[in-house]
């Protein structure tokens, strides 16, 4: 049996710009956070053949052609289980659609499984790619590579995604002290909204491809935001951090009309009036969870959770993919 976790993420700065359509011409960067709720995947060999898997839905099927779940059967085809007598069971700290990264998560989770199944090892980059591998060139989800690479390299970590589509990641370079006060002061409330992101990501590559110039030039500024959120933070100045994550959200929004809703935007106009100095909504967009840079978190907190709003707290997971279990 084979037990491992996966870590979801938070974007700090400059997302959108890891999809292909953008750094292909334009490179990218953006600046993510492994955070310590996961998704956990476990692996193991059943008496009874087959595939049986239990995720949202129930599986049990004889050939990996007939896996109704994607992700599953294509990293079953890429390790080719000639006579599959598997089980794989995934859980979820948080669900899926709230903009957390959580099929990024799931693939390397998976992917990491059943290699370790396998007694093979993958290094963190091998796995972040593998997974890409899958979800963006097999399935040909309209996603970017933030996901999965967090998710495999965990911690506080900025990613320059190059025009020849290598992805160069570096830690952030600031002090325990800066790092506490970010951890601290970086709060994650639940919109109660669950959506997709491909169909805002696929209207996204769509412009890009076409060179849209209001999307190239929107994509440019948040980059740039994100290249100053990095030195903001590596200064330890958290106030204006959280000032230019305000700015990339008033950026986000002129993306796509689905970006928000009226209720999230008076969500958002509220938590400004009550102790957050920036925010936005993480991820794609058009629901999932409200992210604020507070400078008063005691005034916040009451504040959205006047509005119903459910806090989930965390912390920074510096591990990034592993097994947890082995047997």
């Amino acid at each position: 049996m084979i037990i491992v976790r996966s870590p979801l993420r938070i974007s700090l700065g400059g997302g959108g710009t890891d999809l292909a359509s953008y750094y292909e011409e334009h490179e990218g960067f953006l600046l993510a956070a492994a955070i310590d709720k996961y998704v956990y995947v476990n692996v193991m060999r059943p008496f009874s053949e087959g595939i049986f898997l239990k995720y949202s839905k129930l599986e049990h099927i004889k050939k990996i052609d007939d896996v109704q779940h994607p992700i599953i059967r294509e990293s079953l085809k890429l390790l080719n289980f000639k006579t599959p007598q598997i089980e794989i069971t995934a859980l979820a700290d948080i669900p899926a659609g709230t903009g957390l990264g959580s099929s990024g998560s799931f693939t390397t989770g998976l992917l990491k499984a059943l290699h370790a199944h396998r007694r093979k090892h993958l290094n963190p980059e091998e796995l972040a790619a593998l997974a890409c591998h899958v979800e963006i060139d097999l399935l040909k989800e309209p996603i970017g590579k933030q996901d999965q690479y967090i998710a495999a390299m965990g911690g506080v970590t900025c990613f320059t995604f190059e025009k020849n589509h290598n992805v160069i990641a570096k830690p952030l370079d600031i002090d325990v002290e800066t790092m506490l006060e970010l951890e601290d002061n970086l709060l994650l409330f639940f919109t109660g909204y669950a959506r997709s992101a491909s169909g805002i990501l696929k209207d996204q590559k769509e412009k890009s491809v076409s060179n849209d110039a209001d999307m190239l030039r929107n994509l440019h500024s948040v980059k740039t935001l994100g290249l100053q959120s990095k030195a903001a933070l590596e200064q330890g100045d958290t106030q204006l951090f959280g000032e230019l994550m305000h700015e990339h959200w008033e950026n986000k929004k002129r993306r796509s009309d689905g970006m928000s809703n009226p209720k999230i935007d008076e969500w958002y106009r509220m938590a400004l009036k009550n102790g957050a100095s920036g925010g936005k909504l993480v991820g794609a967009g058009g629901g999932g969870f409200l992210m604020f840079m507070a400078h008063d978190r005691k005034k916040l907190r009451k504040v959205m959770a006047g509005q119903g709003l459910e806090e989930v707290r965390f912390k920074f997971d510096f591990e990034g993919t592993k097994v947890v279990a082995s047997s």
